[in-house]
């Protein structure tokens, strides 16, 4: 007596194959959109993180400046006494006993905020150069002189340097602003310039990514206030 057997046919097998190919396929796809969310939750962490640091360094810089004076003088005269602090939009100046490299266990630091053109000219990034304080001379030294009529100085440019720190890196724009104190019950105003003979009541700081997620601009605004009860000028041995 003989048994059939049947095997499989070209037909069957070919939809086996397709199949196989499909579920591939699908898993694949599934993967790399996995992969995708991943990168995109990786990346939106560490800028998090870069600006939870950067938020940080600065708001422990700005809680110890120091108000010290600056004896600034040209033209051959004799120099004036001025309150030590320079605000611009795109830089900074001030002095500080929170340094970068030995947090607040160092000497005071003239920290020196600029900002400049990213690498390969894609957005800016925000560099800090760090100089050792020693008194009113060494503040001075970056002073022009005060234009005639006028209470606040002219600053020298800030040099970026094979030692200048990159604080912040891959933003598309950075801006600093910088709050008046106001009268009592009253709130003072913002200003992108700071042309005052006294220390402003905050500072702010905006920033953006270059690269915001879901395409759309993620603006990240630190507001810092300056703690600082006493006139820069009102002892001269600093």
């Amino acid at each position: 007596m003989r048994t059939s057997e049947r095997g499989v046919t070209l037909v069957e097998l070919l939809i086996a194959v397709t199949l196989v190919a499909l579920l591939s396929v699908g898993m694949l796809f599934a993967m790399r959109v996995g992969l995708n969310a991943l990168d995109r939750s990786k990346a939106a962490l560490m800028a998090n993180r870069r600006v939870v640091s950067v938020q940080r360094i600065l708001e422990e810089q700005v809680a110890n400046m120091m108000p010290v004076p600056a004896l600034c003088g040209a033209g051959g005269g004799p120099p004036s006494r001025i309150a030590f602090f320079q605000g611009e939009a795109q830089s900074m100046r001030f002095v500080s006993s929170f340094s970068l490299h030995q947090g607040d266990r160092g000497m005071a630091q003239i920290l020196e905020f600029q900002v400049i053109s990213g690498e390969d000219g894609a957005g800016v990034r925000l560099v800090v150069n760090e100089r050792v304080y020693s008194g009113p001379l060494s503040t001075g030294a970056f002073c022009l002189g005060i234009a005639p009529g006028g209470s606040a100085p002219d600053f020298r440019p800030i040099e970026v340097g094979p030692l200048s720190f990159v604080l912040a890196d891959k933003i598309a724009h950075c801006s600093f602003t910088f709050k008046e104190r106001g009268p009592p019950f009253g709130e003072g105003k913002w200003m992108a310039r700071w042309a005052k003979p006294f220390l402003p009541a905050a500072i702010g700081v905006e920033m953006a990514p270059l690269n915001p997620s879901a395409g759309r601009l993620q603006l990240v605004t630190l507001t810092m206030p300056v703690h600082v009860n006493r006139d820069p000028l009102t002892r001269y041995d600093q």
